[in-house]
């Protein structure tokens, strides 16, 4: 749609507040009004006598508050952006929680001769706790405002998920150092769970499927591990392999599920 041009008659279902049109193709017709002044002048001729006043009046009000009220003081313009875009407040609670376990993991496996690797055993879900609070109503204080752009949703959700992963990812890797543990063995599966969420919270939101991730592999695996006291055959030395296909396979899967992350708001 950023290159085909809406119908007029698209862009008079948009401009009735059509329920019938689709959620993908709202979202299309509003990125592509972003950069095409031609629709936008076509939306501004099928839009209501009473629209169209309603429109002026708020304006008015507009140009009479811009007026009224100061200019405000200037901001760190880089740092603001990568504040809202890449990163949100409530976000670093829950990474530091995941660097505290992590690093209690590491030390617990230097006391405890014998066991699994309890780093090995946890890195998989180790992004999960940032990525389930990355686009979720409770965590972001400015989550109605951002809700409300259909075209918002996914790409916001991204980026914070890459920023929850460019911190867990050294964390896994000083964590892995210390305790001698395969690096692929420990990225692999973490990227693999993430994706794994991605695609999950197409259905069921990013929240829910992290947490159902979570509770599986902690009763499947973890588990049962720490009660054999031996690794499970899928963390494997010779499992990597397998792990790097299922992160691929999943991360295909989830950007072929894109659309359903479009509107998260409806499961979170």
């Amino acid at each position: 749609m950023t290159t085909t041009h809406p119908t007029m008659s698209q862009i008079e279902r948009y401009a009735a507040g059509d329920p019938g049109l689709d959620e993908p193709s709202v979202w299309a017709v509003e990125v592509h009004l972003e950069d095409c002044g031609d629709c936008r002048a076509r939306l501004a001729g099928a839009t209501t006598v009473d629209t169209r006043t309603l429109i002026d009046r708020v304006a008015m009000n507009l140009d009479w508050e811009i007026a009224a009220t100061s200019a405000p003081a200037g901001r760190s313009r880089p740092w603001s952006v990568l504040r809202h875009r890449w990163f949100v407040g409530t976000l670093l609670p829950w990474l530091a929680m995941t660097a505290t376990v992590l690093a209690s993991a590491a030390l617990l496996g230097e006391l405890w001769a014998g066991r699994p690797s309890l780093v090995l055993l946890i890195a998989p879900l180790a992004p999960l706790p940032g990525v389930a609070v990355a686009w979720h109503r409770r965590a972001d204080p400015a989550w109605e405002l951002i809700a409300a752009t259909p075209a918002i949703g996914l790409t916001m959700l991204l980026r914070r998920t890459a920023a929850v992963l460019v911190f867990v990812i050294p964390a896994l890797a000083v964590a892995g150092v210390r305790t001698g543990v395969s690096l692929a063995l420990m990225l692999l599966p973490c990227l693999a769970f993430t994706a794994a969420t991605l695609l999950l919270g197409t259905l069921v939101g990013v929240r829910r499927a992290a947490i159902g991730l979570i509770a599986i592999w902690t009763l499947v695996v973890i588990a049962p591990s720490l009660a054999a006291a031996r690794l499970p055959v899928v963390l494997a030395a010779d499992s990597a392999g397998i792990w790097a296909l299922a992160t691929l396979l999943l991360t295909v899967m989830a950007l072929l599920r894109v659309n359903g992350l479009r509107r998260l708001t409806h499961h979170d």
